[in-house]
């Protein structure tokens, strides 16, 4: 009788200890297996609320449409990362229907009013007002006029995109460099 009780008692222990040993080993690598969440470019309910190096909300919306639109014309991570921080730039990843002549009377070198609405901030030459206003066809155009510049992936990004925008500060996107790679890296991530 003893003996079945010291048994069951060592029985228990060692069921106990498999149990603890079991939990303190599986429990961690079932959560270190764990998917993390995915942001699927096509679902803004994925994007992270607090935003990603500060953008988000529509911009993150827009700067999935501006990807989207990259990769649909043969475009990869690098082009990606250039139609993003063009629009960093020109709107704050916002489809604005005004420009540089309404926020600060900027003129064309002609001495013209301005036209610049939209996501890329493109005047009236680049298309209709509706082409302009809607983010994938002004990310196409702006596609269109990248794909004409010699050599663009071996060119500093800011400079590439200067050759398509022809902006008065031919650097002035370089400080979006890392916002826009942070944004195209982070909703690159498979779903």
């Amino acid at each position: 009788m003893r003996r079945r009780r010291l048994v069951r008692r060592i029985g228990l222990s060692v069921a106990g200890v498999i149990a603890v040993v079991l939990a303190a080993v599986l429990i961690p690598l079932g959560l270190a297996h764990e998917k993390p969440v995915a942001i699927c470019l096509g679902d803004p309910t994925t994007y992270p609320q607090a935003g990603i190096a500060g953008w988000q909300g529509e911009q993150l919306e827009n700067a999935a449409v501006i990807m989207q639109t990259a990769t649909a014309l043969g475009f990869g991570r690098d082009g990606q990362v250039l139609g993003v921080m063009t629009a960093m730039g020109e709107s704050s990843l916002r489809n604005i229907d005004y420009g540089d002549w309404e926020t600060s009377g900027f003129t064309n070198p002609d001495g013209s009013r301005t036209t610049s609405i939209g996501l890329f901030q493109q005047q009236e030459w680049w298309g209709t007002a509706e082409q302009r206003m809607d983010p994938a066809t002004a990310a196409t155009l702006f596609y269109q006029r990248l794909s004409r510049v010699p050599d663009w992936q071996t060119m500093d990004p800011s400079l590439a995109i200067h050759r398509v925008q022809i902006n008065l500060d031919p650097t002035y996107y370089t400080r979006y460099t890392e916002d826009a790679a942070a944004v195209v890296d982070a909703m690159s991530r498979p779903c």
